[in-house]
């Protein structure tokens, strides 16, 4: 076994990104604080050719060079937009036909082992702050809430590595490769 080089793994260009087909995912990043926390998303987002990623709240937005150190470029590649508000981003999304889930331990939320969105389903995925979560009036217009099973003391997981599992798990059905 060999080490794949970089000029072996057949990248697309920025311009080949924005002309490919995506996934019918959009993340949702409401009022998520750290900048490397959001970089990393957009480099996630990207590896996974996702839809689009709207900034609400207080997440920061590119170009900022804290952002660029973790997206390596996919702040580039990557639609993206800024909402002030993110309840309005997700009635904006529900309006366009996309369901929304925000990823959050809640009562009665399905549990990440048993979410499996059809093929081709439109999805938007809420992750919320670092501290505080998804708040409370975005989980309440949203049509329900995922939860990453988790053993330990902490309960608790950073929001790029969230993100990760989540996105990668949904973008499975979806996109069936």
């Amino acid at each position: 076994m060999r080490k794949l080089r970089n000029k072996e793994l057949n990248r697309l260009s920025v311009e080949e990104f924005k002309l490919t087909e995506k996934t019918p995912i959009v993340v949702v990043l409401d009022n998520v604080r750290s900048l490397n926390n959001v970089g990393s998303v957009f480099r996630t987002s990207d590896a996974l050719c996702l839809e689009e990623i709207y900034l609400c709240g207080i997440t920061p937005t590119p170009p900022h060079n804290e952002i660029h150190k973790t997206a390596l470029g996919a702040e580039d590649s990557m639609l993206w937009s800024y909402h002030a508000e993110t309840t309005l981003a997700i009635n904006e999304l529900k309006n366009k036909g996309y369901t929304v889930y925000c990823v959050e331990q809640a009562l009665k939320s399905t549990s990440l082992l048993d979410f499996k969105p059809e093929q081709g389903q439109k999805i938007a995925l809420v992750f919320g702050n670092e501290v505080k979560g998804v708040q409370q009036v975005v989980i309440d217009e949203a049509d329900g809430c995922i939860e990453i099973p988790q053993f330990g003391t902490k309960h608790s997981l950073n929001i790029s590595v969230s993100a990760g599992i989540v996105l990668w798990e949904a973008n499975k059905y979806i996109r069936r490769f």
